[in-house]
């Protein structure tokens, strides 16, 4: 049973990230475009990989977006890096259901793939925390680097406002923290713990078992 349901919930995933259009369904290599009116910023994961491990800042749309997160870049640095224990099956769960549905539009306002835009960006942040769960752990940066497509953090046409709605609602402090895409990533895999649902085989398991059923007397004839 185990089994078969892990099996269903990694073709679930699978389908998530096969559903994006062609052009978006290919390896993430540019995980934040900074794009703020005409201008155009894209920061590619090897910048971020160098700041994650070192903390040199060696890109300049990261350094702005550390200036503008709300925390030194210290500060997200370990954020980013501080991994969480989480049951796949929960997270699963809780990220296919209709609240987590909700919880993912609500957290892709400004932050979605760089092409289909909101189109597919529950897919895309879904498929990003299922993959770095596999392991039974996540963090931020597990999340970023499996991103199945680039992505923009949009601020234009009066539409997009390059907001994120910080998912720790009550612990960020200031419009930055609260509203910042570094700010966004620090928060995530900790609301995402905080969500994942139980697993419902267990619940089965643990159970007490039915009491015996008087066995119906056999209808003849039947056969």
């Amino acid at each position: 049973m185990i089994n078969r349901l892990l099996a269903g919930l990694f073709v679930g995933a699978a389908l998530s990230t096969a559903a994006l259009p062609a052009s978006a369904a290919v390896d993430n290599d540019l995980p934040v475009r900074w794009n703020t009116g005409g201008a155009v910023w894209s920061t590619n994961q090897d910048a971020f990989n160098t700041y994650l491990e070192t903390g040199e800042v060696t890109d300049r749309g990261l350094q702005g977006g550390l200036n503008g997160s709300g925390w030194t870049a210290d500060e997200v640095r370990d954020g980013m890096n501080k991994t969480y224990d989480v049951d796949l099956i929960g997270v699963s769960r809780f990220l296919y259901s209709d609240e987590g549905v909700k919880f993912l539009k609500n957290q892709t306002t400004s932050y979605f793939p760089y092409w289909s835009m909101t189109n597919y960006s529950v897919q895309a942040l879904r498929a990003a925390i299922i993959e770095d769960a596999r392991d039974g752990q996540i963090s931020s940066a597990g999340i970023m680097t499996a991103l199945p497509t680039d992505m923009r953090l949009a601020d234009f046409c009066n539409t997009y406002t390059g907001a994120q709605n910080v998912c720790a609602e009550g612990r960020c402090q200031g419009d930055a923290q609260c509203t910042s895409l570094l700010s966004w990533y620090v928060f995530l895999p900790a609301c995402i713990q905080a969500n994942q649902m139980s697993d419902p085989v267990a619940e089965v398991r643990t159970a007490p078992a039915p009491a015996p059923m008087a066995q119906p007397e056999v209808i003849r004839g039947l056969w």
